[in-house]
């Protein structure tokens, strides 16, 4: 004689094409391998459906004599296929942040972090999967900020206010929105290239530059836009220019590529953000110069922060960038450097007249932006542990461009 069922569920009108299968399984997780359930419902189909379903997940079925007075469908003997799926489960990790994995396994791949992982599945290879060379501690945080930050170059910028400028002047905002649009161009595509290298256990960094990348892509198009504010034209693009901006592309190493661009490229484009900002000739180019300074700061942030964290455990590091800085220099020495088109616009522009007084004062303006640039390299090399009379002659290896 068979033991009395463990547990019984009523499925009332609930048929298995209406989800009965949910209470079902519900029920039956609660008992151990053998354990019954006895199951009960008016649905028609019930007699069918519920063998069937038995079967595929690996549970025994008893039938009851027919009795037209019972709800009651069939007796399910709990199988041990479910066990059995999850025999040699895993976990992909602790789940938050502050306990990642230093180098998590090829096997946890796409699997979401924390998650239960079934055995046998693919492994997802990412090369870069050590976290001391992609993680900062700030990168959820700076992520938190990013994502909350975002912008929309529709409504954030005033560009139907009515502004009017000589024909020169908005002349040199056209040529200094093409430089920057080029380089934005350049600051895209870096990340690009690493983002879908890193393992998806360090996804705050995944997401990070994520946002990063969306963040050029949005400072692509309001630069354009305003290039093209009040006519159909862009300015000049110089080959010293594009070739300054390649060697960043071409750069494979992820600590090398975040440090050529994030810590002294994009912190160089701050400072000139600020000048343009400072002396933009009209509301539009002060409003989408001030926003992109914004997000450029943070990326700058965690360039930093990345590669402090990375110099602190790796000695060999600061050999690398300083390395990294010989290399760039030699590639870009036959090169023209800064577009002459460029530094003659931010003339113009820091200069607001054309007196020959306010010329040289323009002139001087730009000769100090990038005494600036310089200043800054400078103490963010110190920050990485270069001594002050390594970082000034590093800092002035940095490419002409700027970027």
């Amino acid at each position: 004689m068979s033991a009395a069922p463990a547990a019984e569920v009523d499925l009332g009108d609930l048929g298995f094409g209406r989800g009965a299968h949910l209470l079902v399984q519900r029920a039956l997780a609660g008992l151990p391998p053998g354990g019954r359930l006895a199951v009960s419902g008016r649905d028609p189909a019930l007699r069918v459906h519920l063998p069937a379903w038995c079967r595929g997940r690996g549970h025994r079925v008893e039938s009851p004599e027919r009795d037209d007075r019972s709800d009651l469908v069939a007796v399910i003997v709990r199988g041990t296929a479910d066990d059995d799926r999850w025999f040699g489960a895993e976990r992909a990790g602790p789940a938050l942040s502050t306990a990642l994995s230093s180098r998590p396994p090829a096997r946890w791949g796409l699997g979401a972090r924390g998650a239960l992982l079934e055995a046998g599945g693919p492994e997802a290879r990412f090369d870069l999967d050590d976290r001391d060379l992609v993680w900062a501690d700030v990168a959820p945080h700076l992520y938190a900020q990013a994502a909350a930050r975002q912008w929309d170059p529709q409504t954030a910028v005033p560009w139907d206010d009515p502004f009017a400028l000589p024909a020169d002047v908005e002349a040199a905002v056209v040529q200094v929105m093409t430089y920057l649009v080029e380089n934005e161009q350049a600051a895209l595509v870096v990340p690009a290239r690493f983002v879908g290298r890193i393992h998806p256990h360090f996804r705050e960094v995944v997401q990070l530059l994520a946002v990063q990348m969306a963040d050029e892509a949005r400072h692509m198009e309001v630069f354009s836009r305003r290039a093209l504010l009040r006519g159909s034209e862009m300015g000049t693009s110089s080959a010293g220019g594009r070739q300054s901006l390649f060697t960043l592309v071409a750069e494979s190493d992820f600590a090398l590529a975040s440090f050529l661009l994030s810590v002294l490229g994009e912190g160089s484009f701050v400072d000139l953000l600020s000048f343009l900002h400072q002396f933009a000739p009209d509301p539009v180019t002060r409003r989408i110069c001030w926003l992109a300074m914004q997000d450029e700061r943070r990326h700058v942030v965690f360039g930093m922060a990345h590669l402090e964290h990375q110099a602190r455990l790796d000695p060999l590091l600061r050999d690398r960038l300083r390395a990294a800085i010989h290399r760039r220099h030699d590639a870009l020495a036959d090169t023209a450097g800064l577009n002459a088109d460029v530094f003659d616009a931010l003339v113009v522009l820091a200069a607001g007249g054309w007196h020959p007084d306010d010329v040289a004062a323009g002139f001087d303006r730009v000769q100090a932006l990038q005494q600036a640039m310089d200043q800054g390299r400078q103490r963010r090399l110190v920050r990485l542990g270069f001594r002050p009379d390594e970082a000034a002659a590093l800092s002035a290896l940095h490419t002409r461009n700027f970027m």
